[in-house]
């Protein structure tokens, strides 16, 4: 049997990518990852980030190719890509498009919870993701008229456009939530209970 197949990060996965384009120092890969928004789909932090390159300098899918240092600064150890890392950075990529992910976002956990809360508790949170989400699509249209009037091919942030166009399904798909439990048209569980309890209150007011 041979080894078991190494699998890579999705931050992994993006320092390899910006590898692909030139051997870079991990502050820079830093620099240009906030400036093209990978944070929006990769976790980053700056000490994570050192701790992945260090290990796939040990993995042998980066390697050194020089050192760098500007004045007073500190010296600067800069990483290209080895063909193994371009082999696996490959393999990986082909693996990732083809099959789905079971993935687990929060959402999905929050529409399961949304039945214990009250109808004025959930509409209210509901009507607040709203607002959220197209302050965040708006934002996501900045960037892509910029990147459009620089003439960047699309295939370079495809990943942003499939965020926008994610983002703007949950919008649709949460503002007809809402309409739905407003109409009525989707009872929240309890609600006959309640109202049961409503009427039977009132019948034993009048009684008394």
């Amino acid at each position: 049997m041979g080894a078991p197949k190494q699998r890579l990060t999705p931050l992994a996965m993006a320092i390899l990518e910006l590898l692909h384009e030139r051997p870079m120092h991990p502050y820079e890969i830093t620099q240009i990852m906030r400036y093209r928004r990978v944070d929006y789909r990769v976790k980053l932090r700056p000490g994570s980030l050192y701790h992945t390159v260090e290990r796939l300098d040990g993995q042998g899918f980066i390697e050194v190719v020089d050192t760098q240092r500007q004045g007073r600064r500190p010296e600067r150890t800069v990483y290209g890509m080895t063909a193994l890392g371009r082999d696996i950075f490959a393999s990986q990529a082909q693996e990732m498009i083809a099959t789905p992910a079971d993935e687990y976002p929060e959402y999905p956990v929050a529409l399961s919870a949304l039945s214990e809360l009250t109808p004025d508790e959930g509409l209210s949170r509901l009507k607040m993701r709203v607002m959220n989400l197209k302050v965040k699509i708006a934002a996501d249209e900045v960037v892509i008229k910029q990147v459009t009037s620089d003439n960047l091919p699309p295939l370079y942030w495809i990943d942003y456009a499939y965020s926008h166009h994610q983002r703007k399904a949950e919008l649709a798909f949460t503002q007809q939530l809402i309409a739905d439990l407003e109409s009525g048209r989707m009872p929240w569980p309890d609600e006959p209970e309640r109202q049961l309890s409503i009427v039977k209150d009132e019948n034993h007011d009048q009684a008394g």
